[in-house]
């Protein structure tokens, strides 16, 4: 199956972007702890040029914990500003701060230097889409300031957001590319969610899900489902699955579409496990 959604409102969105860049210090890119890589636009990075850049990984609550430790030290080792974090347990306010204060400091210091007095740290927030951008700023602003939800194409728009402390951010929609590179690209961003779910056959990529998890968490599957992961075919581990998780047609036949929507809302939930698709350091 070929993954790929680039509706025309993104290309839009990219103007405006640009456009708002001239206004901003700041690029602040939230990203998805689980697929540190596929996760982030790379048509973001020619954007936004020189201006200084964070990147927040959310979701990492729902990550392997071990391979987020292993990226941490990657992107420590570049010399990349980033937190992990999940932000609907934990405020980013504190750790969050004194890396703005770090990555604007030089501009603060031109701008007292021509004699222009101090003025508020304007970041723009950006990312693919679902990726957990308004939720990222409520937990920021310690309220609900921007509206969520477990889909992609919740933020329809640009908005300021004042959040105090110095900072106000620019709220955008979440934004993917015209074509992947690598299909792996597109799976990883259907699997998390960030494309529509109606537009992909779910069947196929519950095949692919359970192709990835044998690769990389052998008996994950088996533990969560007590499934016989050892057969062959995908589909017949979807059909194990069904039949002990009672997701049956009449006359006892797999239901293949229930059962795909119950695993791959597992698999988001992070029910199945901590799970992480990209491993640091892998060509």
């Amino acid at each position: 199956m070929t993954y790929q959604w680039y509706p025309g409102h993104m290309t839009k969105t990219m103007r405006q972007m640009k456009e708002d860049l001239k206004l901003i210090d700041l690029v602040i890119e939230i990203a998805d702890a689980r697929i540190p890589v596929s996760g982030r636009n790379p048509e973001l990075g020619n954007l936004c040029g020189n201006k200084a850049r964070i990147v927040i990984f959310g979701k990492a609550d729902l990550a392997d914990e071990r391979e987020t430790a292993r990226w941490q030290e990657e992107f420590r080792k570049k010399g990349q500003k980033t937190i992990f974090c999940d932000f609907r347990k934990n405020s980013i306010r504190k750790q969050l701060l004194p890396l703005i204060q770090e990555a604007t400091r030089e501009k603060a210091e031109r701008d007292r230097k021509r004699g222009m007095k101090p003025r508020n740290v304007r970041a723009m927030v950006c990312g693919i889409p679902n990726v957990g951008k308004s939720t990222f700023i409520n937990s920021f602003a310690g309220t609900a300031a921007a509206k969520t939800g477990n889909r992609p194409g919740v933020t329809k728009g640009r908005q300021w957001i004042h959040m105090g402390g110095g900072v106000e951010l620019l709220d955008t929609a979440g934004v993917l590319w015209p074509k992947f590179e690598d299909q792996k690209t597109g799976l990883a961003l259907a699997l998390v969610g960030s494309m529509p779910d109606d537009i992909i056959d779910r069947g196929e990529l519950v095949v692919d899900l359970i192709r990835v998890l044998k690769k990389r968490y052998p008996g994950i599957l088996n533990a969560r489902y007590g499934c016989d992961e050892s057969r062959e075919m995908e589909a017949e581990i979807m059909a194990d699955i069904a039949a002990r998780r009672g997701a049956l047609k009449k006359g006892a036949e797999p239901d293949y579409e229930k059962v795909s929507r119950l695993i791959l809302d597992d698999f988001r939930s992070g029910r199945i496990g901590r799970i992480t698709l990209e491993t640091a350091g892998e060509s």
